[in-house]
């Protein structure tokens, strides 16, 4: 895809999407964190003025995604659903809809956090949902960053982000994919899928890889 960049790791690749999403082409498996569905609708509830029309921006997106890679799996590393509100009408309509337009799509959730609190995705989603690690190849899918024996650990839930200078001495704030490699924490950091959440800036050390998402491209940063 235009402006993706492809990274060798653990005996495979992977293909960093500026849509913040990973593409597994041998497992033909798409990778997302942190989507957060239902969150507008958790903050309107309780007064927050905020856009509407995430959710099904989230899954246009998503889409666009599956038809240009060819996915055949989506997995979900953590906090699919914000909060229980999620269980919205609205909410729940726009995504079994999407489903159904997605019929033969397997659709994997690893839980998180959040994920702990919402409950699992409504069954009509046919959504297998499972504990971390889940292991597939040499990797082992998570929500929380942490290290897994063995594997080549891909994780969500930090929403990282680098600083970036701009004109007249402001800064950006770009999301990222976050990369480390030593014998003790062998480690990645997807960035958040859902357009509505925050960012975490992160710690880089010594030999690790990160990589921007400047709109519509990955750029590695020296």
């Amino acid at each position: 895809m235009g402006g993706a960049v492809e990274l060798a790791l653990a005996g495979g690749r992977l293909h960093l999407l500026a849509e913040r999403a990973v593409f597994l082409p041998e497992h033909s498996t798409l990778l997302v964190a942190d989507a957060h569905v239902g969150k507008a609708v958790s903050f309107r509830r309780l007064g927050v003025p905020v856009p509407q029309g995430t959710t099904a921006a989230m899954l246009l997106t998503l889409t666009r995604l599956i038809d240009a890679t060819r996915a055949e799996r989506v997995v979900f590393l953590g906090d699919f659903l914000h909060s229980s509100a999620a269980h919205a009408e609205s909410t729940q309509k726009a995504l079994a809809e999407w489903r159904r337009r997605h019929a033969t799509l397997a659709l994997t959730l690893v839980r998180g956090n959040h994920d702990m609190h919402a409950g699992d995705p409504a069954p009509l989603l046919r959504i297998a949902a499972h504990d971390e690690p889940l292991h597939l190849g040499g990797l082992a899918l998570c929500h929380h960053p942490r290290s897994v024996a063995g594997y080549y650990a891909l994780a969500g839930h930090l929403h990282p982000c680098v600083s970036a200078a701009a004109r007249a001495r402001d800064r950006l704030r770009l999301p990222c994919f976050w990369f480390t490699q030593s014998p003790s924490r062998r480690l990645g950091i997807l960035p958040a899928f859902g357009a509505f959440t925050g960012m975490q800036e992160i710690a880089r050390q010594p030999g690790d890889r990160v990589f921007a998402v400047a709109t519509d491209r990955v750029l590695e940063l020296p």
